[in-house]
């Protein structure tokens, strides 16, 4: 009886890294010979690698880490529950601040094989970038907001701002249908930063393109802003 309890612990592990139902982890494990039940015993997912984030940093942030998470919300079955369900559950129970009660939900999404990195629970995915650049917090936001200005680093591109707020965020609908999330963050004096999400992408293939378009468009933006603000103080 005990090695049957264990051979269904190492089950569900193998479900928890892969997804795979407990049918399909089952049958897999079975048709695996060369590996012998004291090493199935030994079988143990690596749940920060899964989740994206070191147990280090979701331990400093919330006193946790991803094994007792995981612990945690599977004890109310929390993977079966929406996205926003269990951020709610996360923050108002256990007091996590609201960003890393997301970061900590999207990480035991992706251990419990319900979104991979850089994946959406809708089935979409998103590529993130940021840069700091050397400039004023309102005239990053400028170059963003206004079009004559986003022209001299972003040519050729029409979205539109569905909602903004200055000098803290901007909601924009690109060409294509998708969606991007802006965030301006004041780094000091004369310095600040931009971090952007573009959403609703098709493949892993999408976000490295995306990614590419968002490394190579930010360096113009730091370097038009730069050249400008040299001329400034000429």
């Amino acid at each position: 009886m005990t090695t049957q309890k264990d051979f269904k612990r190492v089950v569900r592990a193998r479900m928890a890294k892969t997804g795979e139902s407990y049918t399909s982890a089952r049958a897999n494990l079975v048709l695996e010979p060369s590996i012998k039940p004291s090493s199935r015993q030994a079988v143990k997912p690596d749940f920060a690698k899964l989740a994206g984030m070191t147990d280090a940093a979701v331990k400093k942030a919330t006193g946790c880490t991803w094994e007792r998470w995981v612990w945690t919300l599977d004890k109310v079955d929390a993977h079966t529950w929406p996205h926003r369900a269990i951020v709610e559950y996360a923050h108002e129970k256990y007091r996590t601040p609201d960003w890393w009660a997301q970061m900590v939900v999207v990480g035991y999404e992706r251990i419990k094989g319900l979104r991979v990195v850089g994946q959406n629970r809708g089935g979409t995915f998103r590529a993130a970038k940021s840069k700091v650049v050397a400039v004023p917090l309102a005239r990053l936001y400028r170059a963003f907001h206004d079009p004559r200005s986003r022209a001299r680093w972003l040519p050729g591109v029409k979205f539109t701002i569905r909602t903004a707020m200055r000098d803290k965020s901007m909601r924009v609908t690109w060409p294509d249908g998708t969606s991007v999330a802006i965030g301006f963050i004041g780094k000091g004096a004369g310095k600040s930063q931009v971090a952007l999400e573009h959403s609703k992408l098709a493949d892993q293939a999408d976000v490295q393109r995306r990614k590419a378009f968002w490394t190579e468009r930010l360096a113009a933006l730091g370097e038009v802003l730069t050249q400008s603000a040299r001329r400034k103080t000429a």
